[in-house]
């Protein structure tokens, strides 16, 4: 069955797809196949001023802080792909539990570049079937499940080349993981081309001990216990680069989602509370004489 929480997040993308276009901060125009009949339904009316804030104000009611931090976050994602791509020449893009992501499709770096996407096949599947009617000779699908299968050995299989730059991106995974799981990606992307790029993001280890500190974490956990998707895993912030260094991966930056709801919303959405304990960071697989770290926001 495909994970509730992929359908959540294409919900939110496909409410962003028909905001204003003054407003708008990206166009993911496949989001909305993925969703129920029901979902679509809301999408269509949200195209109407009123009907969008009446939709958009339930679902920050539901989830505080979740749909316009996960908007922010997919603009972030997208500025810095299409910033590595531009500017280090890679062509290879390796989705980590892909999901509903379209980014392969809505044509954000060169058309010579590959992605290559992995996720379980339950996920998979449906994915391929609703999207068939597009050309996808650039895309190729790795079946893995992160706790149970090798990823160097499903990506070795669909023609991953570790000695060619990559991009990983990894957005939305970490936190349903166990911990063995997670060190064991991080140390196979750690032994690929010095200067590939891991994006990733996780969440602050205090909203898994001490929901409380954080608004709204009591509600969206018990959401996710529900629908089978409970958070297992999260990082300190501070011990992050340490956390990657083990890895041979050198930190570059690290940004919570308060940050890149204020660089991308600015007023119109950035005061909205919750979500504060999810954050995103990017790290490079360092070649072995090097020793530099940096712990600085990301990029503006």
């Amino acid at each position: 069955m495909p994970s509730s929480t992929a359908e959540y997040m294409a919900l939110f993308r496909a409410l962003e797809s028909v905001s204003p276009l003054e407003d708008r901060l990206f166009s993911d125009p496949y989001a909305v196949r993925f969703l129920r009949p029901f979902l679509q339904r809301l999408v269509t009316i949200s195209r109407w001023r009123v009907p969008r804030r009446l939709v958009e104000w339930a679902i920050d009611l539901l989830w505080p802080g979740a749909r316009a931090s996960g908007v922010a976050r997919t603009r972030l994602i997208d500025d810095l792909l299409t910033g590595a791509s531009n500017g280090a020449g890679i062509e290879q893009v390796v989705v980590l539990g892909a999901g509903f992501d379209c980014r392969a499709h809505r044509q954000l770096v060169g058309s010579t570049s590959t992605f290559l996407e992995v996720d379980r096949p339950e996920t998979q599947q449906p994915k391929r079937e609703r999207l068939r009617d597009l050309s996808a000779d650039h895309v190729r699908y790795v079946p893995c499940d992160f706790e149970s299968d090798s990823l160097a050995h499903g990506l070795e299989a669909a023609g991953f080349d570790a000695e060619r730059l990559a991009f990983f991106l990894w957005e939305g995974v970490t936190n349903y993981l166990d911990a063995k799981a997670v060190e064991a990606v991080l140390r196979f992307i750690g032994t690929t081309a010095p200067g590939s790029v891991l994006l990733f993001t996780y969440v602050d280890r205090l909203v898994l001990d001490e929901p409380e500190r954080f608004h709204g974490s009591r509600r969206l956990r018990t959401l996710l216990w529900s629908s089978g998707e409970s958070w297992t895993f999260g990082l300190e912030p501070s011990r992050v680069a340490g956390f990657l260094r083990a890895s041979g991966l050198r930190l570059v930056c690290d940004a919570g989602s308060v940050d890149y709801r204020a660089r991308y919303l600015g007023s119109r959405r950035a005061r909205l509370r919750g979500y504060e304990f999810y954050r995103t960071a990017v790290a490079t697989v360092a070649p072995e004489s090097s020793s530099h770290e940096g712990e600085s926001p990301c990029p503006r």
